[in-house]
């Protein structure tokens, strides 16, 4: 066997260039705060990680009010968003803000965490594990309820820096 050979150190811009040729879908990961608000973040480092248990991967930024909050609800939604939906996408994605409320319709789903309105699926879940990821904190969720929408509407992608409508490459 070979052995692997020591590369030199990829940057930051460099490594968010190349992973921002990897599309992705978009979503609106929100929770309750300590206070009893609704807290929320846009979030495209999201997968699906097991079927048998159900179990969902997030990955937030280790600053982010969304994670504050779900370390402590020990719940949270995600919110697959429509193309139609760019809105929600970057009212969620404000850095070091909280995202604005105001006329942002959703109701609390089981666990009390905020389900967007008109949304492609629900996932909503409970922090099932928590882990260090570098810059970010990786959540695992175990998936207690979901939604899906009868809309046929085609869903919210990001690829290289801008929102991508299908089709369209």
């Amino acid at each position: 066997m070979a052995a692997v050979e020591e590369s030199t150190e990829v940057g930051a811009a460099e490594f968010r260039h190349a992973m921002g040729h990897f599309a992705t879908g978009v979503t609106v990961v929100t929770s309750i705060g300590d206070d009893g608000e609704p807290v929320g973040t846009t979030a495209s480092a999201v997968t699906s990680l097991s079927l048998d248990p159900p179990l969902v991967l997030v990955c937030f930024d280790r600053t982010s009010l969304t994670l504050r909050a779900i370390r402590s609800h020990r719940a949270f939604v995600v919110n697959v968003l429509a193309a139609p939906q760019q809105h929600l996408s970057a009212n969620f994605a404000r850095r070091g803000l909280a995202a604005a409320w105001d006329g942002v319709r959703h109701r609390p789903g089981p666990t009390g965490s905020p389900r967007l309105h008109d949304v492609l699926a629900v996932l909503e879940c409970t922090v099932e594990n928590r882990m260090p990821g570098g810059d970010h904190e990786i959540v695992v969720g175990r998936v207690r309820d979901v939604e899906i929408s009868a809309d046929s509407a085609t869903p919210l992608l990001y690829w290289r820096g801008s929102y991508l409508p299908l089709g369209e490459a």
